[in-house]
Protein backbone atom coordinates (compact mmCIF):
# COMPACT_ATOMS: atom_id res chain seq x y z
CA UNK A 1 0.00 0.00 0.00
CA UNK A 2 0.99 3.73 -0.60
CA UNK A 3 0.47 6.71 1.11
CA UNK A 4 0.36 9.97 0.31
CA UNK A 5 0.05 13.47 2.10
CA UNK A 6 -1.67 16.30 0.59
CA UNK A 7 -1.32 19.86 2.21
CA UNK A 8 -3.79 22.66 1.52
CA UNK A 9 -4.37 26.27 2.57
CA UNK A 10 -7.44 26.71 0.69
CA UNK A 11 -10.61 25.58 1.98
CA UNK A 12 -12.44 25.43 -0.74
CA UNK A 13 -9.36 23.33 -2.80
CA UNK A 14 -9.60 21.22 0.17
CA UNK A 15 -13.45 20.45 -0.63
CA UNK A 16 -13.03 19.76 -3.87
CA UNK A 17 -10.03 17.56 -3.23
CA UNK A 18 -12.12 15.43 -0.72
CA UNK A 19 -14.80 15.51 -3.37
CA UNK A 20 -12.58 13.78 -6.29
CA UNK A 21 -10.97 11.70 -3.50
CA UNK A 22 -14.27 10.42 -2.03
CA UNK A 23 -15.19 9.23 -5.86
CA UNK A 24 -12.41 6.75 -5.49
CA UNK A 25 -13.24 5.00 -2.48
CA UNK A 26 -15.33 2.56 -4.50
CA UNK A 27 -12.05 1.26 -6.19
CA UNK A 28 -9.83 0.67 -3.06
CA UNK A 29 -8.87 4.33 -2.26
CA UNK A 30 -8.41 4.93 1.95
CA UNK A 31 -8.93 8.31 3.07
CA UNK A 32 -7.44 8.85 6.83
CA UNK A 33 -6.87 11.77 8.22
CA UNK A 34 -3.67 12.79 9.39
CA UNK A 35 -5.22 13.40 12.68
CA UNK A 36 -6.77 9.77 12.79
CA UNK A 37 -3.55 8.15 11.10
CA UNK A 38 -1.77 9.56 14.59
CA UNK A 39 -4.53 8.40 16.98
CA UNK A 40 -4.28 5.15 15.26
CA UNK A 41 -0.25 4.82 15.80
CA UNK A 42 -0.50 5.50 19.27
CA UNK A 43 -3.42 3.52 20.03
CA UNK A 44 -1.19 0.85 18.32
CA UNK A 45 1.70 1.12 20.83
CA UNK A 46 -0.38 0.70 23.88
CA UNK A 47 -1.54 -2.88 22.34
CA UNK A 48 1.89 -4.73 23.85
CA UNK A 49 1.19 -2.92 27.46
CA UNK A 50 -0.24 -4.41 30.38
CA UNK A 51 -4.08 -3.90 31.55
CA UNK A 52 -5.78 -4.46 34.34
CA UNK A 53 -9.48 -5.54 34.90
CA UNK A 54 -11.77 -1.98 35.19
CA UNK A 55 -12.92 -3.53 38.09
CA UNK A 56 -9.17 -3.13 39.98
CA UNK A 57 -8.63 -0.02 38.63
CA UNK A 58 -11.83 1.63 39.86
CA UNK A 59 -10.81 0.02 43.60
CA UNK A 60 -7.38 2.13 43.28
CA UNK A 61 -8.57 5.17 41.26
CA UNK A 62 -8.19 7.28 44.76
Amino acid sequence: MQSITINIDNDQLADKVTWFLEHLQSEGLEIVSKEDLDDLKLLKATRSEESIPFDDYMRHAD
